[in-house]
């Protein structure tokens, strides 16, 4: 049986036993109804899974004893980072969870002159808190014992110059393609996502300026919710681990 798996920020090591966060103890005994004895895995991001098993379980209380340690080795060999426009409630909640399954290794919300999404400095706080539980819950799900970075929300001037790696904007009138970069060695790339109304002649300018190019992806345009995860996942075909 595969047993669940659950993320903690805390440093853990074989052979301590841990207070279990207040949220993952309520899971793992509410909802699971695991006891005393019972097996579960827990990760930090560090690249590992822990098996461990419930020592203790109260009311307000649960801990687990750390059995062993496993590296895990399914990460890209691709470092993909995400430059996502900010988009609308469920369409970025639904573009992190699919982009960690498909193995992003860094997320760039930004703002940008057709951005929907206006979030002051508590609002940004919020939506930050509450993507990286939705990247967290992504990475429980997928089995990846790394936790992708969600970096706070910030214009697109200053996200741009965050870019790893080569950096593409897709095109449909691109000269790169897809093809041309399986002739390269590609180790890391950014790839810039509009929001809900694309990328203005002003944002494009600020990309190009910090030397991100055009990618053809396809001929048809893509909205926000579809590109970057069609990105990654013919980036990850032609240059990662997929296929």
């Amino acid at each position: 049986m595969r047993l669940t798996r659950s993320h903690v920020d805390l440093p853990l090591h074989v052979g301590e036993e841990i207070a279990l966060p207040e949220d993952v103890a309520a899971h793992l005994l509410r909802v699971l109804r695991l006891q005393v004895g019972d097996a579960c895995t827990l990760f930090n991001g560090d690249g590992h899974d822990y098996d461990a098993r419930i020592t203790v379980t109260g009311k307000r209380e649960a801990r687990a004893e750390i059995a062993a340690a496993r590296r895990i080795g399914n990460e890209s060999p691709l470092r993909i980072t995400l430059l996502q426009g900010i988009a609308r409630g469920e369409k970025m909640d639904w573009i992190l969870q699919k982009a960690t399954e498909l193995g992003v290794a860094r997320i760039l919300p930004a703002t940008s002159d057709r951005s929907e999404v206006k979030l002051d400095a508590q609002r940004a706080d919020k939506r930050l808190a509450h993507w990286r539980g939705v990247v967290v819950a992504a990475c429980e799900q997928s089995c990846r014992a790394m936790v992708p970075d969600v970096v706070a929300p910030q214009p697109l001037a200053q996200a741009a110059g965050m870019r790893e790696g080569r950096g593409f904007i897709l095109d449909p009138f691109a000269e790169a393609s897809l093809s041309s970069l399986r002739d390269v060695e590609l180790r890391a790339c950014t790839i810039a996502i509009g929001p809900e109304g694309g990328w203005s002649p002003r944002d494009r300018e600020q990309l190009v300026a910090a030397g991100y190019e055009g990618l053809k992806l396809g001929p048809r345009v893509l909205r926000t919710e579809t590109a970057g995860i069609a990105a990654i996942a013919a980036l990850q075909a032609a240059c990662g681990d997929l296929g």
